[in-house]
């Protein structure tokens, strides 16, 4: 299965080859300076890998116009590179010790290097950026602007007026939603695409970035492996309220008095980990998380509709479907 893409067209598959690889190229190349500490922390999490997902959607919504343009390689690259230095940022405030199944920035160094590297990789983009144009440059501006506002509203908690589960799905589209789109976006406006098309990759690009995240919280709780990247219960032990856990602390049954009780802070006690995960796995709060996955994957899909038939466009429905039955 190519790019966790299956039945890729083949011609389609061998130009996303290639041009992943001129992608990769152009991402180390921008982490190369005179300065051997800076190319060795950001290094760290380009060379840890990862599923490339920003690019791969720009090249894919490339096809809807000159997809050999050579704008769009660094507007990819760009997209990973913001990417890549919010991860930096995320590790120092989680106080994570691990990422990508590495060791993080903070923890393999301070917290001090890792918020550095971050601005860095952003520099980088932002220099990259430079030959694209002002549109570009704008479009950039404000994702960073929800990328910041996102982290910042889910620092401060529910916000008036929503319940836990609508702020928290604000809080997804601004974080992961946001970039994703952008990227969609990148590739689409710069290949010449119709602007019709452009915005419709865009939505759907939005959506799709809030199926993955939403798709990872199940995971986290669902699987029994390091699926989703991470050792799972994460969330549990770090006391962060996601998906399914949300639908568990909005519950008015009596019987999760006790459950609301445990997920309400953080679970240091790895016995009360594994029993908690447990007794989520068969919760109705897990059913219930993965109708509304499908819900926002149909509706992700429906914006493919009106887009014109081909590989690129059953590439795209073919991946929305991928990210969803990761959770099955």
């Amino acid at each position: 299965m190519a790019f966790g893409i299956p039945h890729l067209d083949v011609k389609l598959e061998l130009s996303i080859r290639s041009d992943m690889k001129r992608v990769e190229e152009l991402l180390l190349k921008q982490i190369q300076g005179d300065y051997p500490l800076v190319i060795e922390t950001s290094r760290h999490l380009v060379e840890a890998g990862g599923k490339r997902l920003r690019p791969l959607l720009a090249l894919l919504a490339a096809q809807f116009g000159d997809p050999k343009r050579p704008e769009i390689i660094e507007a990819a690259v760009v997209c990973e590179l913001t990417h890549l230095a919010t991860l930096y940022h995320d590790d120092v405030m989680d106080e994570a010790p691990l990422r990508r199944g590495v060791e993080s920035a903070n923890a393999r160094w301070n917290n001090t290097v890792a918020i550095l590297t971050g601005d860095y990789l952003f520099a980088k983009a932002s220099d990259l950026l430079a030959d694209l144009g002002p549109e570009a440059v704008r479009l950039q501006a404000r994702t960073f602007e929800r990328l910041v506002i996102g982290q910042i509203t889910e620092t401060q908690g529910s916000s008036a007026g929503l319940s836990m589960l609508e702020h928290y799905l604000k809080v997804v589209a601004d974080k992961t939603g946001s970039l994703i789109a952008t990227s969609a976006r990148f590739g689409a406006l710069l290949s010449g695409a119709p602007s019709e098309v452009v915005e419709a990759l865009t939505r759907f690009g939005e959506k799709i970035g809030v199926v993955f995240q939403l798709a990872d919280d199940v995971i986290d709780i669902a699987s029994e492996s390091n699926e989703s990247g991470k050792t799972p219960g994460t969330d549990l032990r770090e006391g962060v309220p996601t998906l399914v856990t949300l639908f568990v602390l909005e519950s008015n049954d009596p019987q999760d008095a006790e459950l609301k009780e445990i997920l309400s802070e953080p679970i240091t006690d790895e016995a009360i980990v594994a029993s908690t995960l447990k007794t989520l796995r068969t919760h109705k709060a897990m059913e219930t998380s993965k109708n509304l996955l499908h819900q926002f994957a149909e509706e992700a899909r429906l914006d493919l509709v009106d887009l014109p038939d081909g590989p690129a466009k059953r590439a795209l429905i073919e991946l929305c479907e991928t990210i969803v039955t990761r959770t099955s």
